[in-house]
């Protein structure tokens, strides 16, 4: 039977944390750790007790240690993900190879954090994991004359449609959503194209140069400007 252990602070986001951890003592230390920055947290130790608690309330991030009960809970995982369930996870595991983290995001974890990890970098990872999915319920987005519906997935420049294709898409996404700051090359390969090690490749350069070529208007300085040494920055008027 499902234990009833969520934490109501005053302060926390309405939807409970679905920490999934069978190791009694980790599971406190976590659950205190994300308490600690507000949140409410629900513990849940089997796979039953996680199928129950996300088809009554769908947590806002589930934290999932792979290791539960001696079985390998990438499997569940891929469960939940059959079922339509789209709650963010972070899988917790003390299996760190780049094989294992592959498998991890490949099942449908959105992120990987290997044991043993410092508590902050496991609770900013969650609070980067909620942004995100607070960011994906945006429909659509302006970025001076550049206007993209996240539904449709179409973009205009002032009015006239660009023909992107989907990983221009995904890049200019990505720019859109951080106006005016410098982005770089490692943030891309991270989180546009998700690489979790960082390879010796013009990949960026070649797919903005192609992005440039659709989005920018003809004679008008470049929207997308090169950092030297740095990265790249989407610059337009606030």
């Amino acid at each position: 039977m499902m234990d009833d252990r969520v934490v109501e602070l005053h302060n926390n986001e309405s939807t409970p944390l679905l920490l999934v951890e069978d190791e009694f003592d980790m599971a406190q230390e976590i659950s205190l750790a994300l308490q600690q920055q507000g949140y409410a947290v629900q513990i849940a130790e089997t796979e039953g007790e996680v199928l129950a608690a996300t088809r009554a309330r769908p947590p806002a991030v589930m934290v999932v240690d792979r290791m539960l009960r001696g079985t390998d809970s990438l499997a569940m995982i891929e469960t939940l993900r059959g079922q339509g369930n789209r709650v963010p996870m972070l899988v917790i595991s003390a299996l760190s190879s780049v094989d294992d983290r592959i498998l991890g995001l490949k099942a449908g974890g959105d992120d990987y954090l290997a044991k043993p990890f410092v508590m902050d970098e496991l609770v900013a990872r969650v609070e980067a994991l909620r942004r995100r999915a607070s960011d994906a319920r945006v429909t659509s987005l302006k970025a001076g004359p550049l206007t993209m519906d996240l539904v449709d997935r179409t973009v205009q420049r002032d009015d006239k449609l660009l023909s992107l294709l989907p990983r221009e898409f995904n890049l200019l996404e990505y720019f859109m959503r951080h106006p005016n700051q410098i982005i770089t090359r490692a943030m891309l390969l991270e989180d546009v194209w998700h690489y979790r090690t960082l390879p010796q490749t013009n990949v960026v350069d070649v797919h903005i140069g192609k992005l440039r070529r659709k989005i920018d208007a003809a004679g008008e300085p470049s929207l997308i400007e090169t950092v030297r040494a740095v990265g790249f920055m989407l610059h337009v008027d606030s």
